[in-house]
């Protein structure tokens, strides 16, 4: 068996490259690596051209639509600030899987893991996400508020 080290590249179908890119540039932060204009296809590197990769594919008005989904490994305090960071590009953080408007970030007990949910120009699903230290809470289901999850003896077993 050939031993993964992580996954290196995902890409993206998006209905104006143009838009994405200053999308992925200006509000998600991504470094642009390389565009192939023949093709329409811009790639970004994902923390170090050593780490990962995101392609966008043009749809050129083809009439597939998927919402898709990636997540962003960050720190804690960086997804804490993307709530201010994005409003302040007019993007509305918000909670898990489409749901309402957050102000501060929510914990997936069951990882732990803290998340601020967004979406990019053709709706597909964005998140930052930071691994928390201490046990998982499996037993407790869906999100928290990451002031809920701070609160004394609430991660506790």
């Amino acid at each position: 068996m050939i031993p993964i080290k992580g996954l290196y590249e995902s890409h993206l179908t998006v209905s104006d490259l143009s838009r994405s890119i200053a999308f992925y540039r200006d509000v998600v932060g991504l470094e642009l690596a390389h565009t192939i204009p023949a093709r329409n296809v811009a790639f970004f590197w994902v923390g170090g051209r050593d780490r990962s990769m995101l392609g966008l594919w043009s749809l050129q008005s083809s009439p597939l639509r998927l919402r898709l989904h990636i997540a962003f490994h960050t720190g804690l305090d960086e997804v804490k600030q993307s709530i201010l960071a994005l409003r302040a590009k007019g993007i509305v953080p918000r909670n898990s899987g489409g749901g309402p408007e957050i102000d501060e970030p929510v914990v997936f007990p069951w990882m732990p893991a803290a998340s601020v949910y967004f979406d990019d120009p053709d709706g597909h699903s964005l998140e930052y996400i930071a691994i928390l230290p201490g046990k998982a809470r499996p037993d407790m289901s869906g999100t928290v508020r990451l002031s809920e999850w701070q609160a004394p003896n609430a991660g506790a077993e």
